[in-house]
């Protein structure tokens, strides 16, 4: 009788921590993914660029991605000047935003308040992929930057955005203009978009659409 007893509380237990496993929050099909690197770390010409003008608390949140889930595996849909826009595996996103030292930055996991109509918006950026980006920041129908991917994806039956556009801010923050742009725009030979509606990915996280769902989608990446 004890034996079938401690069975029996055996199996209770088991289920409880079954179920809190099931409980625990996973990445779906319409998340987005936000880039955090320390607001003193350097990556790159553009990616610090970016994080200057667009610093959210102690985070420069440099970068925006859709999570598109398939059964068992995760992939990425997003802007990025190395691969324009493409759909690739979540490992391959964790090797392009590996920091110098070879750590990983912080990935905030942001989902829609309303999944609804989360799996036609990830449909809506594949048919993107192969575009290039777009390094102008500027409407372009050849090409996409991150929060402009996501802002013409995330877009209803009936035409509306979910994602406001804000005028774009170039500048640092003591107000002077990053050489990186300077000369970027110079090349490109058109001023730089100071103003102009636009998007960018600080901005987009605190969207009222969107909440933060507290995962690591690091958990058992092996770098």
């Amino acid at each position: 009788m004890i034996g079938r007893r401690i069975i029996a509380v055996l199996l209770i237990i088991t289920s409880l921590a079954a179920c809190c496993r099931n409980k625990a929050p996973e990445l779906r099909t319409g998340d987005l993914v936000f880039v955090g690197i320390p607001l003193d770390y350097r990556i790159d010409g553009m990616a610090d660029a970016i994080g200057a003008s667009t610093a959210l608390d102690s985070l420069n949140i440099i970068h925006a991605a859709i999570a598109d889930v398939s059964r068992d595996s995760v992939f990425i849909i997003d802007a990025t000047l190395k691969h324009g826009v493409d759909r690739h595996p979540l490992d391959t996103f964790f090797c392009d935003f590996t920091l110098n030292d070879g750590s990983l930055p912080q990935f905030i996991v942001m989902r829609l308040k309303d999944g609804r109509e989360a799996s036609r918006f990830v449909r809506n950026a594949l048919k993107f992929t192969g575009l290039s980006y777009n390094n102008s920041f500027m409407p372009c129908d050849t090409a996409r930057y991150c929060t402009e991917l996501i802002r013409d994806s995330y877009v209803l039956p009936d035409g509306t955005h979910i994602f406001n556009e804000y005028p774009m801010n170039f500048l640092a923050p003591d107000g002077s203009m990053p050489p990186y742009w300077e000369e970027l725009f110079a090349i490109l030979g058109v001023p730089v978009p100071q103003g102009l509606p636009g998007t960018n990915p600080a901005a987009m996280m605190r969207e009222d659409c969107l909440e933060r769902v507290m995962i690591d989608i690091t958990e058992g990446y092996d770098n």
